[in-house]
């Protein structure tokens, strides 16, 4: 029963202190009104109680003062339900001065202090210098009037000791709330603020390697469609080709499109930042879209490719990922190798993880090459057949794989080629997830 009513309780404050705020409303402001509540609703509690002690004790018209006071608070409390916030707020701090104006120069209660804490309320809770400059002249004004004019005792006899002291001792708690509230909030504001810098940093690159992907991945193609018109265009087709030669750049042009498509459609899906899905796929169903992709980059060169890939083979990770880390590695592989070159993929298998491995035969490169492979400062290189690269495909490889909970290891000798392994987790065989593509 004790727990039951314990919780209720904290259910109610909770509920009041929270009067007024709603969702995306802006943090200060929810911050200042969730403030104002804890003043109004401790400030009516003690107003009560003055009240009944001020009429057990003959001070009635300092009891109307307590009783109107209480009556600010608890009207502060219904205007912030309304929404209606100025209004709340200059109810309670007019009040509240003419109130303590009065109590401190005719009782002598020490409501200067009460005073102060209102001159702090106005500098913390408003923004606008002259409203600042109104409200906070007055409770200056009136502070200086209770203590160096205080009034003979004409509208009943003052208050006792200790419920000055009270007073004080109250003023001096709430003031120190407020500034450590207020401090508070400054933290949390300046926290907001970084973690907002850092996520705007982290998106501007997201964005960044969006566009690279989106160039590395259109350059090859556009360059290899451009060849085949250029050679249209200078009849070095003999007509008795031509209907194959057309029918193979439709091909192209199709198996283009429905690339850049899924590029497009996945680069907007990470436009709040490159975000990693993981689903369980077929390492083999990707490969053969890449190999796929590079086919006529494959025949040109006359590259022989050998797929060791078992269609049992899954991993969990990011298809899309994946798929870009895949034509990475399969495009530097091909750019770097010799004309009827061979590239090797294969699979191997253990108790949690699936090794892929990409090898070729082409120029290879230096233990100080292989150093600087996954940095920016690597140098990029052309290909054996020309290939222009910006040395941005290994550096995506290598955080998608480490995004994906993965690792990426390279072994290179100059003249003997290049090996990419990737170990990635392994997925449910057979459970291949829809492509949400």
């Amino acid at each position: 029963m004790r727990e039951l009513l314990s919780s209720y309780l904290a259910r109610v404050w909770n509920n009041i202190i929270n009067v007024g705020i709603y969702p995306f409303m802006p943090y200060i402001e929810a911050r200042r009104t969730k403030l104002l509540n804890l003043m109004a609703l401790p400030g009516a509690c003690l107003m009560f109680i003055y009240v009944v002690i001020n009429i057990v004790t003959g001070r009635y018209t300092l009891a109307a003062l307590n009783l109107l006071n209480m009556s600010s608070a608890v009207t502060l409390l219904v205007l912030h339900k309304q929404r209606m916030y100025l209004s709340a707020r200059l109810v309670l701090i007019g009040i509240s001065i003419i109130i303590y104006t009065i109590s401190g120069l005719y009782f002598h209660n020490g409501a200067e202090y009460l005073l102060l804490l209102l001159l702090i309320a106005i500098i913390l809770i408003y923004d606008k210098w002259w409203v600042v400059i109104c409200l906070g002249g007055l409770a200056i004004i009136a502070f200086i009037a209770v203590v160096l004019f205080p009034q003979p005792a004409i509208l009943g006899k003052p208050v006792s000791q200790v419920q000055v002291w009270s007073n004080i001792i109250g003023a001096t708690i709430c003031i120190l709330v407020n500034l450590v509230f207020f401090k508070h909030i400054q933290t949390d504001n300046q926290r907001a603020i970084e973690k907002q810098r850092q996520a705007l940093l982290a998106m501007n690159k997201d964005k960044e390697k969006l566009f690279s992907i989106l160039a590395h991945d259109i350059r090859g193609p556009l360059a290899t469609l451009e060849g085949v018109l250029d050679m249209f265009h200078q009849g070095l087709v003999d007509n008795n080709y031509m209907k194959d030669t057309t029918s193979m750049l439709q091909e192209k042009i199709s198996q283009f499109g429905g690339t850049l498509d899924n590029l497009l459609r996945w680069s907007t899906r990470s436009m709040q930042g490159i975000q990693t899905t993981p689903t369980n796929f077929s390492i083999l169903s990707v490969l053969e879209e890449v190999i796929a992709f590079f086919d006529l980059a494959i025949q040109q060169k006359k590259i022989r490719v050998d797929t060791r890939v078992p269609p049992q083979h899954f991993i969990r990770a990011d298809r899309d990922q994946v798929a870009v880390i895949f034509r990475n590695l399969f495009s530097n592989a091909l750019k770097f190798s010799n004309e009827y070159g061979a590239i090797r993929i294969a699979t191997t298998e253990t108790d949690h993880r699936i090794s892929i491995r990409i090898s070729d035969e082409g120029i290879g490169m230096s233990h100080r090459q292989v150093n600087t492979l996954f940095t920016s400062s690597r140098q990029p290189q052309n290909g054996t057949s020309g290939e222009r690269g910006f040395g941005l495909g290994l550096l995506l490889s290598h955080e998608f794989t480490v995004l994906n909970q993965g690792t990426i290891q390279v072994e290179s000798h100059p003249g003997k080629g290049t090996a990419f392994t990737i170990l990635l987790p392994k997925g449910a065989q057979g459970d291949e997830d829809d492509d949400d593509l």
